[in-house]
């Protein structure tokens, strides 16, 4: 018996022997006492009262232990009872217990018992099963070792027939055999031919294909040598003129006796390039320096370029040229032309390729075409013929400043004067100034003389 059904029992029994006692019959009665004969009572005095009180109370007090010391001595043979009887039960209990276990272990006994003799009735079924199954497949290889002996005996018949009819076909193969080689011959000697005639197909279509290279490069050449040879219209290169051109500010500062004295000169100009820099080309009277007066010691100097999308950049250096100083160039890079989005124009490889060019005024007021020659006692420079335009669009003359092109559309040079056109090709500097708010110049006056007497000391017609 578990725990649990052995405590159930134990309350149940408690509780019916709590339902079951007769409580009030275990308290004594109460002993009454007699009446006081009120005559005497009234006699008393006033002490006697309060000692037979006082015994009284006593006497109750007495009664009152008396029955609860027999209510306790009821409730402890009450408790003794129940302890009997718990006693009892806890011992019946065990017993159950004791009998259950034994039960339980009589019934895994059988089922032991009961699993050992199923098992040993399995195995001699399936033993019997199996020695069935044996005896069917015994059988069944007896059957199909028949069926081999007898499809042997067939394959034996039929193998008899082939190795005659296969003595018939290796005498027929042999006489093939013979043929083919014959064939086989005659088709590698059609072979070889085929080979030797494919060879002079190659060789001729090489031929062929190197005429048509040959061909396409030479109309290349031929198409880049009409193009370098067709002249660019006049309008044409003036257009490009003025869409390609930037606008410059050159500014110079000095200090003075009232501030600072700034002298600023805006211009435009085009960018060109000997195939190593590119160069922004401007005269110097386009500038803020002059070689017609007296320079002063301008202690910075900057030359910036404003682009569109409110683009702005600037030159590092101011550069004047060793062939003539009039002519001035500011290096700039790569990304400073990619921003500004103009084109760079390329120097004429071949100058003297056309008798006439195309002379574009620096302000851009006109252009038009003129002859010019070679002069001998010059060189570098070209004599423009300017007396009288074949073609002039716009009111203006020739000045310093004013740009040449050939009619290819590549930079011949820059006039220094009236006459003469400096023929660009070499853009070593003879004097180089700093340019830059954070970039102070020395002695940039005489400098400037030195330039200036440079430009004297040339023949009179250059000056």
């Amino acid at each position: 018996m578990n725990k649990t059904l052995l405590l159930f029992v134990v309350d149940f029994l408690f509780l019916n022997l709590i339902a079951l006692t007769r409580w009030e019959k275990s308290e004594p009665a109460h002993p009454r006492q007699p009446p006081v004969n009120e005559i005497s009572a009234n006699t008393v005095s006033k002490d006697q009262d309060l000692v037979e009180a006082m015994r009284q109370s006593l006497a109750d007090e007495q009664l009152s232990q008396q029955a609860l010391e027999q209510k306790l001595a009821s409730q402890d043979s009450t408790l003794s009872a129940r302890e009997r009887a718990l006693g009892q039960l806890q011992s019946d209990s065990l017993k159950l217990s004791a009998q259950l276990v034994d039960t339980q272990k009589s019934q895994a006994d059988l089922d032991v018992k009961y699993q050992a003799q199923t098992q040993e009735n399995s195995l001699t079924r399936s033993q019997l099963a199996q020695l069935q199954r044996e005896l069917e497949d015994k059988k069944a290889e007896s059957d199909r070792q028949k069926e081999s002996l007898s499809a042997l005996e067939k394959q034996q018949a039929d193998a008899r027939k082939q190795i005659e009819g296969l003595t018939v076909a290796v005498a027929v193969g042999e006489h093939e055999k013979q043929q083919l080689t014959e064939k086989a011959d005659e088709l590698q000697g059609q072979v070889q031919t085929e080979r030797t005639e494919r060879i002079k197909v190659e060789q001729a279509t090489n031929q062929l294909a190197q005429g048509v290279g040959e061909l396409a490069q030479n109309s290349g050449e031929l198409t880049k040598e009409i193009r370098d040879n067709r002249p660019i219209t006049a309008n044409i290169l003036f257009n490009d003129f003025l869409a390609n051109r930037v606008d410059t500010t050159f500014t110079a500062t000095r200090k003075g006796l009232f501030g600072n004295t700034d002298r600023d000169k805006d211009t435009k100009t085009i960018f060109t390039t000997d195939g190593k820099q590119v160069y922004a080309l401007v005269e110097i009277e386009d500038t803020a320096f002059s070689l017609r007066e007296i320079n002063s010691d301008w202690e910075k100097v900057t030359a910036a370029f404003a682009g569109p999308s409110n683009y702005r950049t600037s030159g590092s250096t101011i550069e004047f040229l060793e062939a003539d100083p009039r002519v001035v160039v500011i290096p700039v890079d790569a990304q400073q032309v990619s921003a500004l989005g103009v084109k760079v124009y390329p120097l004429a490889t071949d100058p003297f390729k056309f008798p006439e060019a195309v002379l574009i005024n620096s302000g851009g007021k006109g252009y038009g075409e003129l002859g010019f020659k070679l002069d001998a006692d010059h060189r570098g420079y070209v004599r423009v013929d300017n007396r009288l335009f074949k073609r002039m669009f716009g009111d203006f003359a020739t000045s310093a400043g004013d740009l040449v092109f050939s009619k290819s559309g590549e930079l011949l040079g820059i006039m220094v004067n009236s006459d003469y056109c400096l023929l660009l090709g070499d853009f070593t500097p003879m004097v180089t100034i700093p340019a830059g708010e954070d970039k102070p110049t020395q002695h940039l006056g005489s400098l400037l003389d030195s330039l200036s007497a440079r430009v004297m000391q040339m023949p009179i017609e250059l000056q």
